[in-house]
């Protein structure tokens, strides 16, 4: 009966439900990330709990550097300025093929793994994006390609870069800036998502900025007259901003928030600041309206007669797209199939749709077509963008969380500490093993990825937007 199990499984792995086959090396990797896949689904779970957020993930990557040097790798920590940042290499020679790993949380949405809402720690940290599951499920597949290394069945060299706050100051800027991906051919990365595909759609460049007007204090009532307002500052610059909206193309998007107005009612504010957000779709589109913005910051300060200050956070590139990337990837999503869900977790999943006022439709992870490229797509953002303006990047999203879900919410924290986020994180780290076998085994492949991303970039130079110095470790 045993014997008759094993031969079934190993018909399985051998042809999935597209009738496509999977070659030796493709079902070592499954075997591999399945072998892994209890201490995986520790590490996730581990760095869910901790729910550490931007550049304090100390002990949640420190159990990534950890078991990364445990099988092998050889891990250089606290790279480019980052306590929290690290690479860990194993091989030598081409290509070289890495592989992004996130772990920073969200502030203030924890949540215990169920599906209605109650916090883990009142106030505390969430992963409401999933990073838990990236991280982990990237390693994993960092792993079993390094294993394929170990034993002569793959040449070249693997790299995981574990990549702190993501969600905050984008660490990846700096770790492009020192370099860290010049020696690399072509990079993967995943996302946590509500639905399965080979991802061919861009994000939104971003800038970050921070605005302080200065002025000064006087009795809100006795006199007045002696103050000058830096809330009244604050004030006209975000209505300035508010009117500024009419004027900007669909795709701008622009965001606040008020991190001092005054402190109390009867003083005239001598200090306010606020951080401000500019995207568009493309860093192009994007710098005009950073401009304007920045100049109606002075005319506010000019407006209540206090003096201000403009200080760079950090900013963002598009991702550069690659759908030849995007084509290895889609096949070997078909070869894997979509996930399968029990009772119980589709039953979890229709319970949060309830609870957030969401079709109660279950999970989705069906893999979805390779899609057309769009000029100018919705979303989000990330710093992998300023990775794939340095190197050849594919892209994946796997089911992690029921479809319609509300990102960075806490019904995607409670989907990444229990199965259903620990189901796409394994096919996630599959998936990204078996193109990473494609890249090893075909010289061709990474040439045809490469030469896209050539194509692609063009004539653009790219210019990390970030400020003079180091990281801003240790700033709100």
């Amino acid at each position: 009966m045993k014997q008759t199990i094993l031969f079934l499984f190993a018909c399985f792995l051998c042809i999935s439900v597209s009738g496509q086959k999977l070659n030796s090396n493709k079902k070592a990797i499954i075997a591999s990330v399945e072998k892994h896949q209890e201490n995986l689904i520790k590490i996730s779970d581990s760095i869910w709990a901790l729910a550490e957020t931007a550049f304090d993930e100390h002990q949640s990557s420190k159990i990534l550097a950890d078991y990364a040097e445990k099988n092998g790798f050889t891990v250089a920590r606290g790279v480019a300025g980052m306590p929290t940042a690290f690479v860990a290499s194993y091989g030598s020679g081409s290509p070289v093929i890495s592989v992004l790993g996130e772990f920073d949380a969200l502030p203030g949405i924890s949540q215990k793994a169920q599906p209605t809402k109650e916090a883990l720690n009142e106030g505390a940290a969430g992963h409401g994006c999933g990073h838990n599951l990236f991280g982990a499920g990237s390693l994993g597949a960092a792993i079993a390609a390094k294993e394929l290394i170990e034993q002569g069945k793959l040449k070249g060299t693997v790299k995981f870069f574990g990549t702190p706050s993501e969600e905050k100051f984008f660490g990846k800027i700096w770790m492009v800036r020192e370099g860290l991906w010049n020696d690399v051919d072509v990079n993967l990365s995943w996302h946590p998502s509500a639905k399965m595909k080979a991802d061919v759609q861009s994000s939104l460049a971003l800038v970050d900025f921070k605005v302080e007007f200065f002025g000064q204090a006087a009795h809100a009532s006795a006199d007045p007259w002696n103050g000058r307002s830096a809330s009244d500052a604050l004030e006209l610059y975000t209505t300035g901003i508010n009117y500024y909206r009419e004027h900007v193309k669909p795709t701008v998007r622009i965001h606040y928030h008020i991190q001092d107005g005054g402190q109390v009612v009867n003083v005239v504010p001598d200090y306010s600041k606020i951080w401000v957000r500019v995207r568009d779709t493309k860093r192009s589109g994007m710098m005009p309206v950073y401009e304007q913005v920045q100049k109606m910051a002075e005319g506010a300060a000019i407006m209540a007669n206090v003096d201000y200050k403009i200080s760079l956070i950090s900013g963002i590139y598009e991702v550069l797209v690659n759908r030849a990337g995007g084509e290895i990837m889609q096949k070997n999503m078909e070869l894997l199939g979509p996930i399968t869900y029990s009772d119980e977790e589709i039953a979890f999943g229709k319970k949060i749709q309830e609870v957030t006022g969401k079709p109660q439709l279950g999970m989705d992870s069906k893999i979805l077509p390779l899609e057309e490229t769009k000029e100018h797509p919705g979303g989000g953002s990330t710093d992998v963008g300023d990775v794939s303006w340095n190197v050849a990047n594919i892209n994946l999203g796997v089911t992690t969380a029921p479809k319609d879900t509300p990102w960075h919410s806490w019904a995607v924290v409670a989907c990444g500490g229990m199965s259903i986020g620990h189901k796409g994180m394994v096919y996630a780290a599959k998936a990204m093993g078996m193109t990473m076998v494609d890249l090893f085994e075909d010289d061709k492949l990474v040439e045809k990825v490469k030469a896209e991303y050539i194509q692609r970039k063009g004539d653009e130079v790219y210019e990390a937007i970030v400020p003079e110095g180091p990281p801003p470790i240790g700033q709100n």
